[in-house]
């Protein structure tokens, strides 16, 4: 008996032996430099773990400047349940550098950030009850516009929100604020008359069949056309905060300009950001399709361009069909192409340009939206459109990051 105990607690020795030995650790340190002339507030820091070659899961980080921690978050991207990329914002003074300690592990974390975005999916359910969901899929030929709740995903930041629309349009459509704060968890994009009525946002725009702010569009020579016929839709949450959201809408068999195309629309936005980044994927090479993005014509407004893929609009309009319980919305918008810029074009409802990408499997752009009823906005549209050519040099200026 004695003998058989012994056994036992060896066994049982080994097995936490085995526990402790499985925690790994990996620290490094990254450098941010802020090499442009003007300071920048919550710039997003990226670090791609898979190049960082791990032998381990990363299930939690921590992000220290000197002794403080800064909030940090862990994204999965390509949905296998490891994470791909660690995010953090900073406030980088002009012409500065600044070190951060990085401690990745392979232990979870309970510990929680305050909250600076949010992303939410939502389908209807029994008893008009809805279920919070983290994707959806449907063949291309189903009309599931209905089915999901808000007609597709939402992110916000503490100044906007955004939601895709899951059909053939994929319009970003925006949702404006009043105050500096997180609320679509409450409004579902949909507040109601009370809280309307208590200082809460609302859906700001009628996008009809435009491509609302920022939407990536096909291009038939004339106009900009929807994302049809595709095999299949599916539209999903990969991140919900503290620090980014990150929301998807993709296709496969996208028939287009002679060939099938698998694409990802991939849309961040970070917290004390107004402005999305839309990620365009594709699966293999592109050929010479020709794409479209822009930002809607607004009704009693104007718009502005520097020819060189910046393009803006500001106006008022009625956000909704009811012009009893609501009223007109003033807002502006703007997006930017950094590369691949192939014309400046125009159609009955977007100022657009079109871009080739031939060989490449990806390309990125930006948008951006401002409402006149923000209490920390823009007031009229010189103001919106002095901003837009700063907007643009902002990223024109990302910080440099290297990992020692």
């Amino acid at each position: 008996m004695k003998k058989h105990s012994m056994i036992v607690l060896a066994l049982l020795a080994g097995c936490f032996t085995n526990s402790f030995a499985q925690k790994a650790e990996k620290t490094l340190t990254v450098e941010v430099s802020n090499e442009w002339t003007k300071n920048k507030a919550d710039e997003p820091i990226v670090i791609n773990l898979n190049n960082l070659k791990t032998d381990f899961n990363v299930k939690s980080a921590t992000v220290w400047e000197g002794d403080k921690e800064i909030p940090s978050q862990l994204d999965d991207l390509n949905g296998d349940a490891r994470a791909d990329e660690l995010a953090f914002l900073t406030d980088m003074p002009a012409k500065s550098t600044k070190n951060f300690r990085i401690v990745l592990s392979s232990e979870k974390s309970n510990k929680t950030y305050p909250a600076r975005t949010y992303a939410q999916m939502m389908a209807y359910g029994h008893n008009k009850k809805f279920a919070q969901i983290t994707g959806f899929s449907a063949a291309g030929t189903e009309n599931v516009y209905s089915f999901v709740y808000h007609h597709g995903p939402a992110i916000e930041s503490e100044l906007v929100a955004y939601r895709v629309y899951f059909n053939e349009k994929q319009t970003v459509d925006p949702y404006s604020k009043v105050s500096k704060r997180l609320e679509i968890k409450e409004t579902c994009f949909y507040p109601t008359k009370e809280q309307r009525e208590n200082g809460y946002g609302d859906d700001a725009l009628r996008v009809y069949n435009s491509g609302g702010v920022g939407a990536l569009k096909g291009w038939n020579g004339k106009e900009a056309t929807h994302i049809q016929p595709v095999v299949n839709r599916t539209e999903r949450v990969l991140a919900s905060g503290p620090v980014r959201a990150i929301v998807e809408a993709e296709v496969t068999g996208w028939e287009y300009q002679g060939n099938d195309l698998n694409m990802i629309n991939r849309y961040t936005i970070y917290g004390g950001h107004r402005d999305i980044r839309i990620d365009v994927l594709f699966d293999r090479p592109l050929k010479e399709e020709i794409f479209a993005a822009g930002v809607q014509i607004l009704k009693e407004g104007d718009h502005m361009s520097d020819h060189k893929g910046l393009a803006g609009s500001w106006g008022t309009d009625w956000p909704v069909t009811d012009t009893i319980g609501y009223v007109k919305e003033t807002t502006g918008m703007g997006t930017f192409i950094p590369k691949y810029v192939a014309q400046e074009v125009k159609d009955d409802s977007n100022y657009l340009y079109t871009l080739q990408a031939p060989g490449k499997q990806s390309f990125h752009y930006y948008t951006t939206f401002t409402s006149k009823k923000e209490s920390f906005g823009f007031k009229d549209m010189k103001a919106w459109f002095d901003y837009l050519p700063e907007w643009r040099k902002e990223l024109e200026h990302p910080c440099k990051v290297t990992i020692k």
